[in-house]
């Protein structure tokens, strides 16, 4: 993306978009954000809590939710996957191979690979047929394998990783069925909420998740076919696999 001219690639008009984790604090403002736009006819939050439901670990709840989602009228165009997990009461971001823990990397696995996974199963065939559609997932930079010279927090970073591959194999049977939907993994870089607080370094831009939110829209606004399965940051620059 960064070796082209940045020029805005719009959706067709009064489509649909969805946004999946919507009760984060990135997904509660992208819900915003896309609200705010106009560029869409409709725009849908999905959560734990929403109706109907959708936790990514329950795969029950996906497929319900997917039907709920066929049944509208409007072109879906944009499906905007933002949960993910680092740490909770239970578990802490590994220092060391010593602490590798299998419960831990189980449960990293399932909200960062098997859950967005199972959100394209679901949810890609659900996408326009034709004109511009895209499914994009929160990715990390720390996923990048060629980008990891520190070491530590295995479950995070090979979750994260497990997930831009699940991310570029869709994105080749998706070129199939429409030459223009994208299927990509966005790095939001570091936001101030509840994943990354604990972690937020002093002399780290961290920013809000509304500026946030404002910048994923942004490159997601630019995309176009050549970048479907990419790992691309909020400044619309690809990051290493």
């Amino acid at each position: 993306m960064s070796r082209k001219t940045r020029v805005n690639h719009p959706f067709p008009a009064n489509g649909l978009a969805l946004v999946i984790g919507a009760s984060g604090g990135i997904g509660s403002a992208m819900v915003k954000r896309l609200g705010e736009s106009g560029a869409f006819g409709r725009v849908i939050g999905l959560s734990r809590g929403s109706d109907p439901a959708l936790d990514v670990t329950d795969a029950a709840s996906i497929e319900a939710a997917a039907e709920a989602i066929s049944e509208h009228d409007e072109d879906l165009r944009l499906v905007f996957d933002a949960t993910g997990f680092l740490h909770d009461k239970n578990f802490q971001p590994e220092k060391t191979f010593r602490q590798l823990d299998p419960a831990h990397m189980a449960h990293a696995f399932a909200v960062n690979a098997i859950g967005p996974a199972l959100l394209m199963k679901h949810f890609l065939p659900l996408l326009a047929r034709d004109g511009k559609s895209v499914f994009a997932t929160l990715s990390a930079r720390v996923g990048s394998i060629g980008d990891n010279r520190l070491g530590g927090w295995y479950s995070y970073r090979a979750s994260k990783a497990a997930l831009n591959m699940l991310v570029r194999g869709a994105s080749i049977e998706l070129m199939r069925r429409n030459k223009q939907a994208i299927c990509a993994a966005l790095h939001p870089g570091t936001v101030d909420t509840d994943l990354s607080q604990p972690f937020a370094k002093k002399g780290l831009d961290v920013r809000s998740p509304d500026t946030a939110a404002s910048d994923l829209l942004a490159v997601i606004g630019r995309l176009d076919a050549d970048d479907s399965g990419g790992f691309i940051d909020y400044r619309g620059e690809p990051v290493p696999w």
